[in-house]
């Protein structure tokens, strides 16, 4: 076996074993509630809120600031559509049975993890413009990234690449 080969047979064995210890904390329902609330919000409800508290608050002031992250977004939400398009990897729940779906899922495919490509994205150009707000939108972001693998919609390998991907949208953008 090539060290290329086993380079990636760990990686999938690591991603494998990660995401069935994670989601077996599905078994206390206080976690499933909780991360399925985490989740929910994730999908965009907390950052659309969040959007709107920075106008409520700051007015025209913040306009450029919700401006970014709209734009952004879109951007985030075309690039994640693309990759998930040519990837086609099933769902962690679909391919292990001793995986618990803990909700249901947005779309077909698992990689790379929308909710948290969208987190990371919105977490760096927020907190670019207002850095206060990191004491909320880092945990959030973490916890966001974590439900998806606890919710056995994705395998720690799709946040990751969710984290990465967002992470180089919010820093192209953030560099005009």
């Amino acid at each position: 076996m090539s060290q290329r080969h086993y380079a990636l047979d760990f990686i999938q064995r690591w991603d494998k074993r990660l995401c069935v210890r994670l989601n077996r904390t599905l078994r206390f329902s206080a976690v499933l509630h909780v991360f399925r609330a985490i989740s929910w919000l994730g999908d965009g409800i907390f950052w659309y809120s969040l959007m709107l508290a920075l106008l409520l608050q700051y007015g025209r002031d913040a306009a450029l600031a919700v401006l970014h992250m709209a734009l952004v977004g879109m951007v985030c939400t075309a690039t994640y559509k693309a990759v998930k398009r040519s990837t086609l990897r099933p769902r962690p729940y679909e391919v292990m049975s001793v995986v618990a779906r803990g909700a249901p899922p947005l779309d077909a495919f698992s990689f790379p993890s929308g909710h948290t490509l969208h987190a990371v994205a919105f977490t760096l150009v927020a907190t670019a413009y207002y850095p206060v707000l990191a004491a909320i939108l880092v945990p959030f972001t973490l916890l966001v990234a974590a439900s998806r693998v606890i919710l056995g919609l994705h395998y720690p390998s799709d946040v990751l690449a969710g984290a990465a991907i967002g992470a180089m949208i919010a820093g192209v953008s953030l560099s005009f």
